[in-house]
Order: structure tokens, then sequence, then C-alpha cells
């Protein structure tokens, strides 16, 4: 899952900025603390109205199995998400400590977020950007697609030929695909190393692991599933192929310092230590899901910034692929182009759930702008959807 945007730096330093503040109590904080159980049993309980809807949850087990044996309907959630909302509001700021002014705003876009997502359930309808700024508390800047021909002229230039450009770029790409009888070996040579570039800056929690699995009827090439105790469940999709950029890639935005590391240290300095208990549960349609998603982004170029991902990747996972380690800076500079091209997705899925564009058209406009195979272009329209 990919949501880039320049408050992703921003939202992430708050994010670590509390991470790091001890507990301190105040007049406001139990108000807070009520409100966030209510936030915890209500996101459990309209995770039982929409499969998907909780990513992870790590909290009283008792809680999970009253959602279970009796959710309340979505018309009632929906105004119960409402209540929480006005109960937030009345909180003055004045009797919260500057971590809890924080903990108040991060509860007000978490429930923002619910009171969109249910009233979606229930049928009413968003623009794109509407719906992503009510879900995820940032407003997409849609560009639109010829914005992007200069890319794709950079790219004819990159991998001269006849025919269909997507189709030449997949030929390249080919050439880089990890050998299945690889992959295990390179994928974790690729998180050791992020993890190491990782410790040299954050503490892990103690014990903190995860388990590797290779799975395929996906929509994502890669996942992570916080399980709670410092303990993660990444997967890998392998029903596309995994180029050898991936393993990085994946590496550091599933694991280390990404998903795993962020989601370790919240239940370590948040849930555990502030008994903050609203973030031992992750709704996936969230401001929590785009602090998650821009800080594991950011987590690769932070890991190896620069040319120092080529420069690993060459030395170290080309030979374990058994691929030329001399093409490295080549591949390199196609992904370079490919990555100016990642915002047009945005685009499209505007146009797509708009009605503006039929699902042959999106997997169209994804083919030649996003560069991908047909059957890449229909799992990303499936994920769009």
């Amino acid at each position: 899952m990919k949501i880039r945007h320049a408050a992703s730096a921003a939202a992430l330093a708050v994010a670590l900025a509390v991470l790091g503040a001890p507990a301190l109590a105040s007049p406001g904080s139990e108000a807070l603390d009520r409100v966030a159980v209510d936030f915890v049993r209500l996101t459990l309980e309209a995770g039982e109205r929409e499969p998907g809807y909780v990513d992870a949850y790590y909290g009283p087990k008792d809680w999970q199995d009253a959602a279970k044996a009796a959710p309340r309907p979505v018309s009632v959630l929906r105004k119960e998400a409402d209540r929480l909302q006005m109960l937030l509001a009345k909180v003055p700021d004045k009797d919260l400590t500057a971590d809890q002014r924080r903990r108040k705003l991060f509860l007000r876009g978490q429930l923002k977020a619910a009171q969109t997502r249910l009233a979606m359930i229930a049928g009413d309808t968003f623009s794109f950007e509407d719906e992503a700024e009510g879900l995820f508390g940032v407003r997409p800047v849609l560009k639109p697609l010829k914005s992007y021909d200069s890319v794709l002229a950079r790219l004819e230039k990159i991998v001269p030929g006849q025919g269909d450009l997507a189709a030449r770029v997949d030929a390249f790409q080919n050439r880089y695909v990890i050998p299945t009888d690889k992959v295990g070996a390179v994928m974790e040579a690729g998180i050791a190393a992020c993890k190491a570039k990782t410790e040299q800056h954050i503490k892990l929690p103690p014990g903190e692991r995860f388990d590797l699995e290779f799975v395929t009827k996906k929509p994502w090439s890669g996942y992570n599933w916080y399980k709670g105790g410092a303990h993660s469940l990444i997967q890998i999709n392998t029903d596309l192929p995994i180029y050898i950029s991936r393993a990085l890639d994946l590496g550091c935005h599933e694991g280390y310092p990404g998903h795993h590391v962020l989601n370790a240290l919240l239940e370590q300095k948040l849930t555990k230590e502030k008994g903050w208990v609203e973030f031992s549960v992750y709704p996936l349609f969230s401001p929590q899901s785009f602090i998650a998603e821009g800080s594991a982004n950011f987590g690769i170029e932070l890991a190896f910034p620069g040319k120092a991902k080529t420069a690993f990747e060459r030395d170290r996972l080309y030979p374990l692929a058994g691929l030329d380690p001399k093409t490295a800076e080549a591949f390199d500079e196609l992904q370079q182009a490919k990555a100016a091209l990642a915002s047009s997705g945005n685009t499209v899925a505007a146009l797509y759930l708009s009605g503006k564009m039929t699902k042959e058209q999106a997997v169209q406009a994804l083919m030649k702008y996003s560069l991908y195979s047909r059957g890449a272009a229909e799992k990303r329209v499936s994920f769009i959807e």
C-alpha cells in the first residue's frame, strides 16, 4: 500500500515527538481515556460490519469477543461516532498537556475517518478528494494525466525501440526478476540490511520479531500484519514478478524502519507506557494509515539515501539473485523515471471511482502511465476498488 505526500515527514515528526515524551496526567486526560475506550469498541464493531476495516488489534480480548458477539448496526455506530466527536470537542485544551492536545487531535482525525467510512458503508458517496480527506485527513492534489507525458518521453530514451513502451519497459525489467528459488534468500538479506540500518538510530523493543510468508491471490505486492507483542507477519505476494529493487523497498517499507518498527514503538511507547488504548487498534481507513504509509515510504530513503540503495543491491543482492551487478545503475535509472509516474495512479483512481473512466479505461490508463502489464493493472484496479 503506497501513499506519498509532503506532510508525511511532518506527521512522522509529530508521531516521534509523542513517542519520546513522558506521560503526564492532567484534568482532561480521563475524558480522553473514556473517548479512547469507546473509540476502540466502535472500531471493532465496525470491523464486524465491513471485512478489512480493522487492520490490526492487540487490545483486550474480551472487547474483541464482545464486538463479534453483538456488533451494533451501522446506523447506531454512526450515531456513536458523532457522540464521541462531540464529547471530544468539549474537552478544553487548557486542561491538556502538549502531548494530550496531540492525542486529542489524533482522536479527532480517527473519529472523522470513522464517520466518513461508516457513511460510505451506509451508502453515502463522496468525491475522490472528499473521501480521501475524510478518511486520511489529507486532500490530494491531482495532476492531469497529460502532465506525465514528458516522463513517458524520458522513458522512451531510456528504453528505445519499436512498439508499446510499457511492453519494452516490462521486457527490460524482466531481466531483473529474482529467480523463484532465490527469492527467500534475497528478501531475508534485504530485510536484515534494513534492520541493521535501523538499529543504528532506533532502539527496538525487546523481543521484536517478524515472520516472513510468501502468498498468492492478493491485490498488493507486500503487506505487514501487526500481531502485537512487537511481532509482525510480513507477507510477500508471488503472483507478480519480484524485481531485485523490491527487496529493500519491501524490507524497509513493511519491516525496518517501516510498519513493523512504527507499530512496535506505538505499542511500547503509547499503548503500554502511556495507556493510550486507541493505538491498540488500527483502522485501515484513517489518518493512522496515512502516517504509517508515509513513514514507511520515507523509511526507504532514510535507510538507503541517494545511491546507497543501488550500491547495496549491486554489491550484495545482485550476486545472491544471480543477476549481473554491472547493470544495476541502468535498472536504477529506469526505476527513478518510473517513480516520477507514481502519482498518476491517484488521478486514474479519481477518474475511475467517480465514473469518468470505465474499468477497462482505468486498466489501459494504468498500463500507459504506470507502465503496468495488463495483469498488474487489473490487480491495481482491484486494490483501488
